[in-house]
């Protein structure tokens, strides 16, 4: 084996840092070891990785394609160790779990925080992640187990609803429209309408629904975050589509429902390949109980009524949560 493991991670670390001295601090080994390292890295593999210039270290376009391929490697054996960790940890263990990122505040955190007070012992690894990547993230292992706001449709996972919800529409209070039951996206398109990018699936789904509508007036708004939308309606830049999920964080608007049903399903989503771990299970048991709660609330967070309240508007605390 010409390209040592040690050579690898200093290589990987003088990209990261741009220099000898950086990659030395990053290691904690001294700069000639370092320094070292990368010139016998170079001969062994005779490749120029480097250009000196100015003092500084910069990436030959070698040195940049040979990157990719370590900072991949390096980034399995990162979880290969943790999965080793996992293992000497027994039973208990590490559960990697993802879920589309308007489902993170309520359904979501609402099921991590039961399950790590009933299991102590099981560490969590939660992330958001865009319906677009959820696949490659089960079957690549980066996740055990994802929660997806509309169905996945993969010949390799397996997808299982557990619950129903809608996208609805969100106005300032004292709105025109603030003061009807539920409203129609012909209603919703006479004033500037802010909507989720048509890349997105929550942009194909609204953007779909318009068309089946006849109706032709472009979104004067496209955002690729459900905050975000909201955030904008607050500030006075017109009424917005978003998922009920989202919408039930934001109290100081009114949501509406609308006429014409714009159906969402959240579901569970698993490799079609898991060797099944318990606690996987045991996720799943508390996560479904969770969903059915907020399916009897109609989506609201858990510990709240249903239904906007009248507040001046803010931005709430936190990152913006992507559409889909």
């Amino acid at each position: 084996m010409k390209f040592k493991l040690r050579q690898m991670e200093v290589f990987r670390a003088v990209m990261l840092t741009g220099s000898i001295k950086g990659a030395a601090k990053l290691l904690f080994i001294s700069q000639p070891a370092a320094s070292r390292i990368v010139a016998h890295t170079e001969a062994t593999l005779r490749l120029k990785l480097f250009n000196r210039v100015r003092g500084k270290l910069v990436p030959t376009p070698e040195g940049e394609i040979l990157f990719q391929e370590v900072d991949d490697f390096y980034q399995r054996a990162l979880r290969v160790d943790e999965f080793a960790g996992s293992l000497a940890e027994g039973p208990s263990g590490t559960l990697n779990v993802s879920s589309s990122p308007c489902l993170g505040r309520g359904l979501m955190a609402t099921t991590i925080a039961r399950f790590a007070a009933r299991y102590p012992g099981i560490r969590v690894n939660f992330r958001t992640t865009l319906l677009n990547d959820m696949a490659q993230e089960l079957l690549g292992n980066k996740v055990n187990l994802a929660v997806s706001v509309l169905p996945l449709d993969h010949p390799n996972l397996l997808v299982t609803p557990i619950m129903e919800g809608r996208m609805v529409a969100v106005v300032p209070q004292g709105h025109a429209l603030a003061r009807l039951a539920a409203v129609s996206l012909q209603a919703l398109a006479a004033y500037p309408l802010i909507v989720h990018h048509p890349t997105l699936p929550f942009g194909q789904l609204v953007h779909s629904a318009l068309r089946h509508c006849n109706i032709q007036q472009a979104a004067r708004i496209d955002t690729y975050q459900t905050d975000m939308a909201c955030a904008l309606v607050c500030q006075g830049a017109g009424v917005a589509l978003v998922d009920q999920y989202t919408a039930a964080f934001w109290p100081e608007l009114r949501v509406l429902p609308l006429q014409e049903e714009m159906k969402l399903t959240p579901s569970l989503v698993r490799s079609a390949f898991e060797n099944g771990r318990s606690h996987i299970d045991k996720f799943v048991e508390i996560l479904t109980a969770v969903a059915q709660e907020l399916q009897q609330k109609g989506g609201a967070r858990p510990g709240t009524t249903p239904g906007p309240q009248r507040q001046a508007c803010k931005t709430p605390a936190g990152p913006l949560a992507s559409g889909g």
